[in-house]
């Protein structure tokens, strides 16, 4: 199943449009994760965007590949053995689907300029991992829109081939239960409620009418969440209804055993989808608290030279709590590491000089101090290290930012 959720991630807002996989809270500005470590296997860079299959894709995959494969044993029985074969085949050929889904997320985030960390097929589909946020709900509402639409456009393709294939052959069956997969995946996600793509239409319409990104994520939320209680009671009812064109059952057995395993899998997929697409609303409301301004510590500028008891010294005296160490004309040129200050012990501190406890101070280290919220957060993300100098638009020094202080504030705004 596919759909469309939103969230922070270290230093920005990241949207996800995903197939059925929940949003997960933001890291607080922490170092950037490589792509890889959780990814899964790479398969391609399609638009530039990794995609990964994760190993809970072989596992569907393999379910898939039985319960097609008895079906098609039931329709095509003279196929013997091989109708594991097709039936695999299938089952990539489905997921393929899932990962156009995807693409048409990706390539509509990419035209508004929103970078794609990744797109990743694994257990009920895929997502597509967009690292910040539309700016207009009506780009929302497009970004969200489009894999529907394209599952919808696959879905009449897979028509007019089945009806271009002789009824009952391996084409026919293969296409029609490609037809029928998509148009499932396309109602799926149409229902309104977050992490869905329908839930990412309705929080489009809700914040378009109130001007409130909020109020939008708040509706969405908490309809899916009411959808996550309707899946869980309603999906076993309606498939022993005999609503899909087979004999209503009586619940009970193996088969009522399984169908309420899977609504419970799908609820559960839902309803932490929209909690934590809530969570991270919520979280946006403070980002703005994070300032690199008021997070800033005092620094004290001192030469490489300065004994490092002196240049405490110095800190304490003006109230300080970092050093910036200088050139000859007052120029920063290093940081004095806080860790390292730490693991210098009391009696060496007149005999050890500051500049060999510093690092170097790249561009990336050297912050505006009006850095503020996602802006902040973003710069820290791609610009990993402990400590930066933050500067006056004129250059003058104004203190040192901490990442352990970025990331405390961080934590103390997810737990408001």
């Amino acid at each position: 199943m596919n759909d469309h959720d939103s969230r922070n991630d270290s230093s920005s807002e990241r949207s996800r449009a995903s197939s059925g996989a929940p949003g997960t809270p933001p890291d607080g500005g922490k170092r950037k994760r490589p792509d890889g470590p959780g990814g899964g296997i790479l398969m391609g860079r399609p638009f530039g965007v990794p995609v990964y299959v994760a190993p809970s894709w072989f596992l569907v995959a393999a379910l898939i590949t039985w319960v097609f494969g008895d079906q098609l044993n039931r329709v095509l029985p003279e196929l013997g053995g091989l109708n594991y074969l097709v039936s695999l085949f299938f089952a990539v050929a489905f997921y393929a689907s899932v990962l156009v889904h995807e693409l048409a997320h990706t390539v509509a985030a990419l035209h508004y300029k929103l970078p794609v960390r990744r797109i990743q097929l694994q257990f009920f589909g895929g997502s597509s991992e967009i690292e910040k946020e539309s700016e207009t709900p009506g780009r929302e509402f497009v970004i969200a829109f489009v894999g529907p639409l394209l599952s919808l456009v696959l879905a009449g393709i897979f028509y007019l081939g089945m009806r271009a294939v002789e009824p009952g052959t391996v084409p026919g069956v293969l296409l029609a239960g490609l037809m029928i997969s998509n148009l499932i995946v396309a109602a799926f996600n149409l229902l309104p409620g977050l992490p869905l793509d329908g839930g990412r239409m309705l929080r489009a319409v809700v914040w378009k009418i109130t001007g409130k990104p909020m109020s939008g994520t708040v509706a969405a939320a908490w309809v899916g969440r009411a959808l996550a209680v309707a899946v869980l009671i309603g999906l076993p009812l309606f498939t022993h209804s005999g609503a899909l064109g087979t004999p209503g059952q009586e619940i009970g057995g193996v088969q009522s055993v399984t169908d309420a395993l899977l609504a419970a899998i799908l609820a559960a997929i839902i309803w932490t989808g929209a909690g934590n697409s809530l969570r991270s609303a919520r979280l946006r409301e403070h980002l703005p608290e994070l300032a690199a301004r008021t997070l800033t510590r005092r620094a004290v500028p001192v030469e490489a030279d300065t004994p490092l008891s002196e240049a405490l010294r110095r800190a304490n005296e003006a109230g300080a709590r970092a050093l910036v160490v200088v050139d000859g004309q007052g120029s920063p040129t290093a940081l004095v590491r806080e860790a390292a200050i730490v693991g210098v012990p009391q009696h060496r501190r007149p005999w050890v000089a500051v500049g060999g406890l510093a690092q170097e101070l790249t561009d990336g280290m050297r912050i505006p101090a009006d850095l503020v919220g996602e802006s902040l957060l973003e710069h820290l993300r791609t610009t990993p290290a402990t400590e930066y100098l933050v500067v006056e638009d004129t250059g003058a020094i104004y203190g040192v930012l901490s990442t352990a202080d970025v990331e405390r504030a961080f934590v103390a705004a997810m737990a408001r």
